[in-house]
């Protein structure tokens, strides 16, 4: 179960048990004043993110260089390259965002704290900031881990209304814009089908 789920249930007036389903999704719609639509692509893609809300920080921990090369070609060339990283995920967090993102240099911190969290995967030290800014809880700099637990869906919608993707949410859920707005959210088109399952069946409980 979701210490998250449990967390956002208790705020939207249902029981918390930590499973989301359609009176959740109902629920949630309603306290945050959400369409059947911009609902329905908020948590679609928020379920796909987060395994079925079920994941709120981003994994690390590689147990093998050889994984760590395919999954990050970019930064390991060659298996010794990767050798110091794996089993180590505060260091593979210096290693592949230091020096962006807000991010001081690498072995300054901030890459191992402001690691990906929440349903949309809140990453660097600048969305953080921007996001304990605009929605005034300046606890989350200090203790970035919060964004596991008590904020992992107002990250989520955050981002949705820091991007536009509300408005795009109002165009409708036919696939096309599903793609678009998944673009948006992932930066390509990774796991659309599962998107489209998942925003297409959410839509359908609020709909109902």
């Amino acid at each position: 179960m979701s210490e998250a789920m449990k967390k956002l249930q208790e705020r939207c007036g249902v029981t918390a048990d930590g499973a989301f389903g359609p009176n959740t999704a109902r629920a949630i719609a309603k306290h945050y004043d959400l369409s059947p639509n911009r609902a329905a692509h908020l948590l679609g893609q928020a379920a796909h993110e987060s395994a079925g809300f079920t994941i709120t920080k981003e994994n690390l921990y590689y147990s093998t260089p050889e994984r760590l090369c395919k999954v990050w070609p970019s930064r390991f060339k060659a298996i010794e390259d990767a050798e110091p990283y794996a089993r180590n995920p505060s260091a593979l967090a210096e290693k592949v965002y230091s020096g962006r993102m807000g991010n001081g240099p690498e072995g300054s911190g901030d890459a191992s704290a402001f690691i990906g969290r929440g349903y949309l995967q809140l990453t660097g030290k600048d969305n953080y900031r921007s996001f304990a800014s605009d929605m005034r809880v300046p606890e989350v700099m200090n203790d970035p881990s919060l964004v596991e637990t008590d904020y992992a869906f107002e990250t989520a919608y955050w981002f949705f209304d820091k991007n536009g993707l509300f408005r795009m949410a109002d165009n409708g859920i036919g696939t096309d814009n599903i793609k678009a707005i998944t673009k948006r959210v992932n930066g390509g088109h990774h796991g659309l089908d599962d998107r489209i399952a998942q925003t297409q069946k959410i839509y359908g409980w609020l709909s109902a």
